[in-house]
């Protein structure tokens, strides 16, 4: 078997399973006659591990995605992979541009990690294909992401909150929540967590506000550039392929990532709107999406302490004093 793990310094937050590893996951998934000819990790997950798994008598490669061990999750970022697995029937509607699930994993039984075998989507990473083509034919792959957000967006679901649960009654439950493990998290590794628990307070205070919304919606929890798959061959960006929903929640839309993402600069993603819609700008949801901001925010200091970013940490919490501001 021919491994290629991505090399990583000891006590880093990404730890790879062994070559052993995945010969047994691939036992179990296909049974005593299955041998792995070669596994590659791919680098682009920062959080998962992901592998490119090729199986003697098989044409085509299959995905392995381990997840981090349990003890290593943070409280806001708990058994992701599950919460994956439990948001394939809300996708329905983008089905087609899905991996399949082969098999999923959660007893321990074989590594003591959560893991999913998927199909290989074929295609390129949109980050790695987007900028051989002429920024003139960029805008085409923003209405694009417009269009799929549109879709995964206009399914209602039956609580506030992760797919695999908690679920809360009202919106206003749900963030308060989210923001409340942020700061819980922060807590856990040392960090200052006064401003995310300064939000949720102000989030308290004005529920009402939050709970203006009453129709929980399918939110993609992390779609964008990255997690997106182009035709190779194809004369314009054209996308074949979405990855990664392990953070799909029910809420309000403008709490999407995605949204934040289409909104966060000027530039050929302004084409995002033309498939997608107008957004609500009422004075209401300016301040939810201050809120959702500073969650956001909160999320990615964890995240920056997790890949050792010790500047980006310390900005944080600079954006966050601004937030607070204009929350005040």
């Amino acid at each position: 078997m021919e491994f290629k793990p991505i090399n990583r310094a000891p006590g880093t937050f990404q730890q790879s399973v062994t070559a052993d590893d995945i010969q047994q996951v691939f036992l179990r998934v296909f049974g005593t006659g299955s041998r792995v000819d070669s596994a590659v990790e791919l680098g682009a997950g920062m959080y998962n591990h992901v592998y490119r798994v090729v199986l003697a008598g098989r044409a085509r490669p299959v995905v392995l995605r381990v997840a981090p061990e349990e003890e290593r999750q943070f409280r806001s970022e708990r058994r992701l992979m599950r919460n994956e697995l439990a948001s394939l029937p809300w996708l329905a509607p983008i089905a087609h541009l899905m991996p399949q699930v082969i098999a999923a994993d959660w007893t321990g039984q074989v590594i003591a990690r959560d893991w999913m075998v998927q199909t290989h989507l074929d295609g390129v990473p949109a980050p790695e294909h987007l900028g051989s083509y002429p920024r003139s034919v960029w805008p085409g792959f923003f209405q694009q992401m417009g269009a799929i957000t549109r879709t995964v967006h206009a399914v209602q679901g039956p609580h506030f909150g992760p797919m695999a649960g908690p679920g809360y009654a009202t919106w206003s439950e749900a963030v308060i929540a989210s923001l409340e493990d942020i700061a819980a998290d922060l807590d856990g590794v040392g960090l200052d967590s006064a401003d995310v628990r300064k939000v949720a307070a102000v989030a308290d205070h004005d529920r009402a506000v939050l709970d203006e919304v009453t129709e929980p919606r399918l939110l993609t929890g992390d779609l964008w550039t990255v997690n997106t798959v182009l035709d190779r061959d194809a004369a314009v960006p054209t996308i074949t392929g979405v990855l990664d929903f392990d953070r799909c929640t029910f809420g309000d839309v403008q709490a999407d990532w995605t949204i934040r993402m289409a909104m966060a600069k000027k530039d050929e993603r302004t084409a995002f709107w033309d498939s997608y819609g107008l957004l609500d700008r009422s004075a209401a949801a300016v301040w939810r999406s201050r809120i959702y901001e500073a969650r956001h925010l909160g999320a990615i200091r964890l995240e920056r302490h997790r890949l050792g970013k010790t500047d980006a940490v310390s900005e944080s919490y600079g954006a966050m004093a601004g937030l607070l501001a204009e929350l005040s």
